[in-house]
Parts: C-alpha cells; sequence; structure tokens
C-alpha cells in the first residue's frame, strides 16, 4: 500500500469511512477525514487518531488493503 493511496482514498469527494487493514489482522477504523494525518513530504508512518486523545502510528509497508465495507460497521475488527 502507497501513502498516495491513502491520501486518495482521505481526499474523496465523497469522503467514505473505510477501515485499514494490517498485516497482523488488525483493522482500524477511519471515519472521518480528520482522523487520519500524513506528512505532504515524504515520511515512513501516519497517524490514525482515535476517541479520547488516543492514536496509533503506523508504518504504510504494513498496510494490507483498505477495506470500504460498504456502510458495515466494525467493532474490534469483527462484524456486528
Amino acid at each position: 500500500m502507497t501513502v498516495e493511496q491513502l491520501r486518495t482514498a482521505q481526499e474523496a469527494k465523497p469522503f467514505r469511512r473505510f477501515d485499514i487493514c494490517l498485516a497482523d489482522g488488525q483493522r482500524i477504523p477511519v471515519p472521518q477525514q480528520d482522523f487520519l494525518w500524513m506528512p505532504r513530504e515524504a515520511s515512513r508512518t501516519f497517524v490514525v487518531y482515535h476517541e479520547k486523545e488516543a492514536y496509533q502510528v503506523i508504518d504504510p509497508l504494513l498496510v494490507t488493503a483498505l477495506d470500504f465495507g460498504n456502510g458495515r460497521s466494525r467493532r474490534n475488527g469483527r462484524r456486528r
């Protein structure tokens, strides 16, 4: 996965929520554009913010897919 692919998903009009799928099976929800931050200059990491001031710093090389899930909500990586 490239940073440009992530940026394209983030900047889509209209924005569609998606999950970032990592190599270890973890799924990280991106419910709004503002929850994902990537520096404009070349970088080896990006940040996904969560509620209550929590965040994760992620290496794009660990991202295996972006799952747009057709609007289904997810909790802890499991379908409801």
